[in-house]
Parts: structure tokens; sequence; C-alpha cells
């Protein structure tokens, strides 16, 4: 039903007034104001002064005539605002096989959704000339740069419709970290954009039109988890291989790794030569383990920037067993370990690490023709060493 604050110039435009009936009297009016409670009766009758006595008659059932108008609403008012968990992704396995003709690198890779993300906020706008972007963190682009942006722009291109929004990104996900922060959001967008026109595109759609725009974006219309081929927007989705009860922890030094800086020193000799389908395998039989996640963008990465191995190497050593598999996503720079939504201790106790983005995550999936949800009790929450205002916006 519509809320109340939606219903109440429909019933109550400045007062109620129903016709009271008198044998020797004139037509009258009482008048009821909006505060007014109701209670169900097919009359009542009022008891006046003198001999004369006055009924109360009810044209029709008072619940029944607000769930009646609350029906109205609901179907002439349509969707004008809605807000979405836009969630990143991690790259439990990352092979590059082969560098392509048209100069980018095929891969092969199992992708993840987890539950660290951004909350984006859309209102329709009353103009139909230009979508307004703001959002809480500095640094972002909010004009045509902003995959955001991109995607409302390609969903009217490709369905001729008119919508233009007021959107807010709060962004949670950091920048240049290898989660796919920025494919989310432009997935979320188009699936927005998508919820305000009733839906005319199907969910094949929006995967196959999101290709034009990212490579990544794909993957967030399976359902969590998928089997990521090509430049990454071939994509198989795949049963969830792993519990989504699996807690990790997310770490991001404040340096970023550019992805093209990472591709330029990749060497394919250097690659793993172990068979991407094999991996895939052995992680849905037998679960995550240190052998498994393999991310042959590492070495290159590491190479870009040499703190990050060294971090990479201090979170194995001092995790004492408590992760299964510690390994960096994507192009970097963040190093997940899977198997605790907790950090080591020296990233609290040293000052070299106190500017480091951490998050606790779990794997996240989402159900058929539903957005991806925020857990009700994510694993851990993010944070900065110092949380001065300057140092929270700088890890973004």
């Amino acid at each position: 039903m519509a809320s109340s604050h939606l219903l109440s110039h429909h019933l109550f435009p400045s007062s109620l007034h129903f016709s009271t009936k008198s044998s020797n009297s004139p037509d009258r009016c009482l008048f009821l104001r909006p505060h007014t409670r109701f209670r169900s009766r097919p009359f009542l009758k009022i008891a006046a002064s003198g001999s004369e006595r006055r009924q109360l008659e009810f044209v029709y059932d008072i619940e029944d005539k607000i769930n009646k108008l609350a029906d109205e609403v609901d179907k002439t008012a349509g969707l004008s605002r809605l807000t979405l968990f836009s969630p990143c992704k991690i790259n439990v396995f990352l092979r590059i096989t082969g560098k392509r003709v048209d100069g980018y690198h095929d891969l092969a890779s199992l992708f993840h959704v987890v539950s660290l993300g951004d909350t984006v906020k859309f209102s329709l706008s009353p103009t139909k000339t230009k979508d307004r972007l703001s959002t809480n963190v500095p640094g972002v682009p909010l004009d045509e740069r902003n995959l955001i942006i991109k995607a409302l722009n390609l969903y009217r291109k490709k369905t001729g419709t008119d919508n233009f929004f007021w959107i807010h990104l709060d962004k949670k996900v950091p920048t240049g970290a290898g989660l796919g922060g920025g494919s989310s959001n432009a997935a979320t967008a188009l699936w927005a954009a998508n919820q305000f026109s009733g839906c005319i595109a199907s969910e094949g759609d929006l995967q196959e039109w999101s290709a034009e725009i990212g490579s990544d974006i794909p993957f967030f219309f399976s359902h969590g988890a998928a089997y990521c081929t090509g430049r990454g927007e071939v994509v198989e989705d795949i049963p969830c291989p792993l519990p989504t009860d699996l807690p990790m922890v997310l770490i991001k030094p404040k340096e970023e790794c550019s992805t093209a800086e990472v591709y330029k020193c990749l060497r394919l000799e250097q690659t793993s030569s172990t068979d991407p389908s094999i991996l895939l395998k052995q992680i849905t039989q037998n679960g995550i383990s240190q052998d498994v996640c393999i991310n042959d963008l590492e070495p290159p990465a590491f190479e870009v920037l040499p703190s990050l191995k060294k971090l990479k190497k201090r979170i194995i050593a001092a995790s004492r067993g408590d992760y299964q598999a510690v390994f960096m996503s994507g192009s970097g720079s963040t190093i997940v370990g899977v198997g605790s939504p907790d950090p080591p201790a020296f990233i609290y106790d040293e000052d070299d690490y106190k500017d480091v983005f951490v998050s606790g995550a779990c794997f996240l999936t989402r159900q058929e023709n539903e957005w991806y949800k925020e857990p009700l009790s994510p694993a851990g929450t993010s944070f900065s060493q110092d949380t001065t205002d300057e140092a929270q916006s700088s890890r973004f």
C-alpha cells in the first residue's frame, strides 16, 4: 500500500465532510479534520439537543476506501526513487591466457561478488535534459567520464527512453583497488534505469549492452559467481562454489596500481601454465587454498608497486594459519585474505600502514530478478587507521 504521506492529499485535501439528515431541518455538513481517527462502522447515531436526533451515514466503508485509494496512488504515481546496493568483486583466480589482435589480453577468471559495496540513490529528474551525480568523496568524476553516467546514456540509447536522474553515490569501495567498484556502479545504474522504465529490457539485454562500456560490467549481471573469459565480458554464470559465510579481509594500501602500467609490465612467458578450468574444478570440489588462488597479474603489479609484494608476504607470515589463501584481486592493489575478517596485528601497530583501507567481507549472491542486497550482518566494517576526515577521504 502507498505510504500515508502519499495518500494525505487524496483523503484529506483540507477536511472531510459528510451529510447529516434530519426530518425537520435542511441538510447540514459535519466537517472532520485530517487528524480525525475513524472506526469502520456502517453508521453512527448522534444525539442532538431537544427532541431532534440526527443520523450520520457513511456512504462507504472507510477502510475499504483507504485501500482503494492506496491502490490508485500506487498505480498512477509510478517509481520515483530507488536505493540500491552496489557490491564489489574479487578474482579468486586470474589467468592471462594470451594477447589479442585488438591489443587486449584474453583472461580466464573466477569472479565472485563480495559484501563490501557502495550505496547508490536514484531519483527521477523533473527535467528531460541531464543527469546530475553527486558523491560523498572527492576526486570522483561527476560527468560523462563516470561509468554511472555512461550507463544511463547507454540505456537511453538502447531503449529510446527519456528518463533522466539525480543520483547520489555513497562510496565505500576504494578506487584503483582491483575490486570493480566502478563497474558495479555502472551495472547498478543499468538495473535501476530498467526498473524506472518498467523492466522493458531483459537481464540478458543489460548484460550484453554493458560490455560496450566496460569489460567487467557484464559479470555483475550474473548471480554473484561466474567463470569469465575473453576480456572478461564472456560470462558463464555458475552455482556459488564457496560458502557465503566464509569470511575474508580486504587490505588496500593508499597507493594504487594503474591497470595500464600493470599490463605493460606483463610478460606472458612468465605466467602460470595451470589450466584455468582445472583451478575452477579444484575450487568447486575442495574450496579455497593458496595453490589455486593464482593471479598472473601479481608479478607485474609487484613490479609497478614493490611495497605491495612486501605487504602480501608480511600478511602471509603474520597470519599463523588464519587465512586459507592470500592473494591480490584483479590488477591490484587490494590484497585478500580468505578465512578471517581481521587483518594481522601489524596493520594496526605500524605507522607505515596507518592509511591502509581495511574491510571485512564475505561472498555474496543474488536471487533471480532481484538486485544484490547488503547483508544485515556484514562480516566486517571498513575503516582507515587514521580517523581524521582527510585520511578517510584519501583512501578512495
